[in-house]
């Protein structure tokens, strides 16, 4: 008899259907709590820091108002080379790439990137895009006067790419990273 529960199930719940659209959108919220919860748990637990960006592509009309943000990250060790691996950690309030051999508490898993040269120091280019999404009322942030660069502040995870969490402007010639209010 145990084999036939499942059926049995299917059949009370085709006969009451509000029921079962009540159990679907528990499940539905269930879900979206989880994954909400984790989310703000590894927001809390995880490092992050600030890493310079490149925009991409800030709109595509199927998904919303967005940016696409290149990370661009330090990566002092790292000799030029057109593509490899790289880990990224937080040092002091800034992320950095590492060799992706080294895995140190709180890298991240190996993503790939380019490394290019950038004022004479070697930088890291994540091959994916970070997707920043944009309130509508909101002009493209990407859009910067001269003299000013766009930063964003990333989360990073165990596994997967760094989650943004913010944009920030810093002006030519200062260290200091001034938040943008995007709401």
């Amino acid at each position: 008899m145990s084999g036939n529960r499942p059926g049995l199930l299917l059949q009370r719940l085709r006969r009451q259907p509000r029921r079962a659209g009540l159990l679907l959108a528990a499940v539905q919220a269930g879900l979206l709590l989880l994954l909400g919860g984790q989310m703000l748990l590894e927001r809390l637990s995880r490092p992050h820091g600030w890493g310079l960006t490149a925009p991409v592509d800030p709109n595509l009309p199927i998904r919303g108002r967005y940016i696409q943000l290149g990370l661009r990250v330090p990566a002092p060790a790292l000799a030029l080379s057109t593509s490899t691996s790289v880990r990224l950690v937080a040092r002091n309030g800034l992320v950095q790439a590492i060799d992706p051999a080294r895995a140190l508490p709180g890298s991240t898993e190996p993503l790939p990137a380019l490394i290019l040269p950038d004022r004479g120091e070697a930088v890291a280019q994540l091959r994916q895009p970070l997707a920043f999404f944009l309130p509508p009322q909101v002009p493209d942030p990407s859009l910067r006067p001269a003299g000013e660069r766009l930063w964003v502040e990333v989360t990073l995870p165990e596994r997967g790419a760094p989650r943004p969490l913010r944009l920030g402007v810093a002006r030519e010639g200062s260290v200091a990273i001034e938040p943008l209010r995007l709401r």
